[in-house]
């Protein structure tokens, strides 16, 4: 099981069912700009890290995945523009296509905190909203 809390940051999750291989990223921010450190930390970076990391643990160098994403949540009133938690969604969803995988579930948006679990034999995603109950991306 892979576990993190998400709000404004998205839990990118990247699985693979017949390896039975996962990797879980929490994006904090949309875009490293240039600074590469913790490459899980931002969109444009978390994506090629934990798809690489997926694939070395199933020892496979060409494995395809799917992705799932939670989180993105409009967790700061005082913010003009986008708010941040969109523009993680976005990026994502933006470089994912770039690299060809299919997003299979999604629960994202709102006003609050979520709790997300990985069954990384499945794929299933448990995600908890806060205030709001239990949700399952099978």
């Amino acid at each position: 099981m892979l576990r993190t809390f998400v709000g404004s940051c998205v839990g990118l999750v990247l699985h693979n069912r017949h390896h039975r291989a996962a990797g879980l990223a929490h994006v904090m921010l949309p875009s490293s700009n240039g600074r590469g450190s913790p490459p899980g930390k931002y969109a444009d970076t978390a994506v090629a890290e934990t798809l690489r990391l997926v694939r070395e643990a199933a020892g496979e160098p060409t494995l395809a995945v799917t992705a799932k994403l939670v989180g993105g949540a409009a967790m700061f009133a005082f913010q003009s523009g986008l708010p941040i938690g969109e523009q993680n969604v976005l990026a994502i969803e933006k470089i994912l296509l770039d690299f060809g995988i299919p997003i299979t579930g999604r629960l994202c948006g709102g006003r609050h905190g979520r709790r997300l679990t990985v069954d990384v034999v499945t794929g299933v995603v448990t995600v908890e909203t806060a205030g709001q109950g239990t949700e399952i991306l099978a």
